[in-house]
């Protein structure tokens, strides 16, 4: 596959005057309309931040198998916790990689029957017994993170001359943030280079820490999968597809995948997904472009839904599908029809 460069914005023109204001909206608005992926620098998390997250998630993919399988995800009604290599499924095929899933800690929640499903997938976190340090670590990267996004998401919308703030009472005090710390192995015993398959978020925006080993592809306009060539201190920032609905299309989710390094070699990331609240529904986003919105995406093997919670619980049960029979059987129905 060709290299193809991202866009690349630094976060930091927004502290800066008008021109610098000017100039960072321009480059947003551009990245998230042809593109929908973006390189960010000076977003102000430091390289002993990092440092502190990458070694304690090397620490952890560096357990004995029994202390990972320890808190694996087949033991949570709530999709947290390790994946095993091969158990996570993306369009139906396996994914050559092993996880570990967290989200905002809250107590375990078990769905009225008046309530929607959705409310599964609150709950605890699962933490290694051998690495204790790894859930203040974790943590403290998903409230640091989460500061980025949400400024970004503010700068983003202001870009396209919406208000800044138009969603914020849809991320409110319990927005659905997640983390995975993600392992590649190098590739399967059968030669499949599929580290991670194609496919768009469904949330807001996804913030992404890669090593330097590259292996992430982006779809272009030209129907091709480039290269994402690793940065040094930037994150990668993809639009999901909350943002493209919420724009009728304007702005863009991006079909992106990961190709297995080859032979034996380890490449390690860290996807963080800044997520509205599971009960938020979206609203239209007001601006000023509207008119010359294409409408999103119609794909009929995955509708979109009002509601946050249901394209959540819908993708959860989907990538993991020994977690959904174990547990959730009898959500295992065909899909309706998107509401709203």
């Amino acid at each position: 596959m060709s290299s193809q460069q991202l866009p690349l914005i630094d976060l930091s023109a927004a502290s800066g005057g008008p021109r610098e204001r000017a100039a960072l909206h321009a480059q947003l608005h551009s990245a998230a309309r042809d593109v929908g992926f973006f390189q960010l620098t000076g977003h102000g998390v430091t390289p002993e931040e990092t440092a502190r997250l990458t070694r304690a998630m090397r620490e952890f993919f560096a357990l004995p198998e029994a202390d990972r399988l320890a808190i694996s995800n087949l033991t949570s009604p709530h999709f947290r916790g390790y994946t095993r290599i091969g158990d996570e499924h993306t369009a139906g095929s396996r994914d050559w990689r092993d996880q570990l899933d967290i989200g905002a800690e809250r107590p375990a929640r078990v769905p009225r029957p008046d309530e929607p499903a959705y409310r599964w997938l609150e709950g605890p976190n699962q933490w290694p017994a051998a690495l204790p340090e790894l859930r203040t670590v974790a943590l403290a990267w998903i409230d640091r993170l989460s500061g980025v996004a949400r400024r970004l998401l503010h700068e983003l919308i202001a870009a396209i001359g919406a208000p800044p703030d138009f969603y914020d009472d849809a991320f409110g005090d319990d927005p659905h943030l997640h983390l995975k710390l993600v392992r590649y192995p190098g590739r399967a015993p059968d030669g499949a280079d599929q580290g991670v398959g194609a496919h768009k978020d469904y949330g807001f925006l996804t913030l992404l820490l890669q090593d330097d080993i590259g292996g992430l592809q982006v779809e272009r306009s030209d129907g091709r999968f480039h290269e994402v060539p690793p940065l040094p201190g930037a994150f990668v920032v993809n639009l999901g597809e909350l943002l493209e609905v919420a724009t009728n299309g304007y702005l863009k989710a991006t079909n992106h995948r990961v190709v297995s390094p080859p032979g034996e070699r380890e490449r390690f990331s860290v996807p963080f997904f800044y997520n509205p609240r599971l009960d938020a529904r979206i609203e239209p986003l007001p601006f000023p472009h509207a008119r010359q919105a294409p409408g999103a995406t119609q794909d009929p093997a995955n509708p979109l839904f009002a509601e946050y919670g249901r394209n959540a619980l819908k993708g959860w049960l989907r990538a993991h599908p020994e977690v959904a029979r174990r547990h959730h059987a009898d959500l295992l129905e065909p899909v309706a029809a998107p509401v709203g």
